[in-house]
């Protein structure tokens, strides 16, 4: 059996994350029940984080696998490869993730935002060579994720709780939903699938990871080190994070 039959499931960082979705349901289980005193309890609504344990537990984890295999990995990267090839490599795996993008702005009512990223998609495909050039940028297209997590929030689902999923680290029921939803209608794991071509999607697994990991190495230190609780520091950044941008697509959805 080849490797890449062994761990399809990984493929890609958004196939992983299904695992996660399985974990958020295996642990409804061991939500902790909200704290008698009224500080306590104000607290945990807040945090939004009813399964903190297994959490906890999960992002511990994630940091060791950091500490040995990704953050050196990264770091070899970003002192192996040079910024503007590192800067292509980023520029095409925006590029391959361009289809996904346009259906969730075409979901949530942002015809702007379609306009800019099918104009994106094709300036860059053409002379941006095959991607690898933000072109698009320079004539002010700026790129803007979409995923549909920010989807079903324009939609009005809540999120639901916190979770940590494994190797992937902060997310929500919500977003984890939205996740499966986005690989399940990605193009590139479509046709890899069919062509039975799983190395193109650990390799962009792989090269995303660590693209991305790179440009996050002293920020993440910095928080690491500054933090007094690293994980409820990572988990307010990101759902300040989740919250800024889905207030912002809710606002394009809107006609003006």
């Amino acid at each position: 059996m080849k490797l890449a039959t062994l761990i399809r499931p990984f493929a890609t960082r958004r196939a992983t994350r299904l695992a996660g979705a399985a974990l958020v349901a295996l642990s409804l289980g061991a939500c902790a029940l909200p704290p008698s005193d009224p500080v306590g309890r104000e607290a945990y609504w807040e945090a939004n984080d009813p399964f903190e344990g297994v959490n906890r537990a999960v992002f511990g984890l994630n940091e060791g696998t950091d500490i040995l295999v990704i953050r050196p990995a990264a770091e070899i990267y970003r002192g192996v490869v040079p910024s503007p090839v590192r800067d292509a490599v980023r520029n095409f795996l925006r590029n391959l993730a361009s289809p996904i993008v346009i259906a969730n702005q075409l979901l949530q009512g942002d015809m702007k935002g379609v306009s800019v990223a099918v104009r994106r998609f094709l300036i860059n495909t053409t002379v941006g060579v095959g991607g690898l050039v933000d072109v698009a940028e320079r004539e002010g297209l700026p790129y803007e994720s979409e995923d549909f997590g920010q989807t079903l929030a324009v939609w009005g689902v809540p999120e639901g709780p916190y979770v940590v999923l494994p190797l992937l680290g902060p997310s929500s029921v919500r977003d984890s939903v939205g996740l499966a939803a986005d690989t399940a209608a990605d193009p590139v794991r479509i046709v890899a699938n069919h062509n039975e071509a799983d190395d193109v999607l650990i390799g962009r697994a792989a090269a995303s990871g660590v693209d991305t990991r790179a440009r996050l190495i002293e920020p993440v230190d910095d928080l690491r080190k500054n933090s007094l609780d690293y994980y409820a520091a990572v988990r307010s950044l990101y759902r300040q994070r989740r919250e800024a941008d889905i207030t912002d697509r809710k606002a394009a959805a809107i006609p003006q």
